[in-house]
């Protein structure tokens, strides 16, 4: 199946599916939000990232709401903050996002981070909130990002529910392999932040070369080879015609000698850009 903009729709574990290319509102300005999403779903968009970190919850849900669109057609996902790692305080947080967004309820709630620095393994009973809030339908779907296989492996042996999605870092210098392998064989989807790697990759020879060789953009290489990996991908844009370039990756493919040249680019921990999940608060 296919959204309105041909973007496949995938399922997830919990019988569910969400479109595998979306907008990312990570750094957009508050004020500024709510134009932008307007924008994005005017385009053809219909998946929104955003979360309680970012302070922009309420310009998603303006934009949505005033789109025409029903309710059902575009997907939203939120994240709960890092300061609310007890279940009653996850209640209260997600209770605080859904009158935020004007919404009855959300398609995807995410644990943003593990926080185990600082909170150890209070993860798990964070979890076990987030699955009550599944239970009773206003979570349509729950994940976690930024979670290592460890974390993983924890909540696998003291909760009932799989996450439906582990949202990691992930680019061609760093293709977070191990984990996003643990999420393959256990039917949990990966979505990627920072998927063009905060534009470093763009100006990569062996994508700029593969770029020429397709007629296309660098940044539609990279995320081409994303959504041929499988993974979920929201790239950030408040540009219009950036936004629509975006959107147009599945016009072409790449050859699997093309994927490979970009697999090899991994350099592994060393291509991180951003913080590891076992120190970040």
């Amino acid at each position: 199946m296919e959204t309105a903009a041909n973007v496949p729709l995938l399922g997830l574990n919990d019988g569910r599916t969400i479109p595998q290319l979306g907008l990312g509102v990570f750094k957009v300005d508050a004020r500024e939000t709510a134009r932008v999403v307007a924008q994005a779903l005017e385009i053809g968009y219909r998946h929104v990232d955003t979360a309680q970190m970012y302070g922009n919850e309420a310009g998603v849900g303006e934009a949505v709401r005033a789109s025409g669109l029903p309710r059902g057609d575009v997907f939203v996902t939120s994240k709960l903050n890092n300061g609310h790692h007890r279940p009653d305080d996850a209640w209260r947080a997600f209770e605080e996002t859904l009158a935020t967004l004007g919404f009855e309820y959300v398609d995807l709630f995410l644990i943003h981070w593990p926080r185990v620095a600082q909170a150890g393994d209070r993860y798990v009973d964070t979890w076990k909130a987030l699955e009550e809030l599944h239970r009773d339908g206003r979570a349509r779907s729950i994940g976690v990002s930024n979670f290592q296989v460890a974390h993983l492996e924890r909540l696998a042996a003291e909760t009932g529910t799989v996450p439906a999605v582990n949202q990691i870092e992930l680019h061609p210098t760093f293709a977070n392999a191990e984990v996003r392998a643990h999420g393959e064989a256990h039917g949990i989807r990966t979505e990627a932040w920072s998927p063009l790697a905060k534009g470093e990759v763009l100006a990569d020879e062996t994508v700029v070369e593969l770029a020429e060789a397709q007629g296309r953009t660098p940044a539609q290489i990279v995320l081409r080879w994303h959504i041929e990996r499988g993974t979920i991908v929201f790239p950030k844009s408040a540009n219009p015609d950036r936004l629509r370039e975006n959107l147009a990756l599945f016009d072409f493919e790449l050859s699997e000698g093309e994927v490979a040249r970009i697999d090899a680019l991994d350099r592994g921990e060393d291509g991180r850009i951003g913080a590891h999940p076992e120190s970040f608060g």
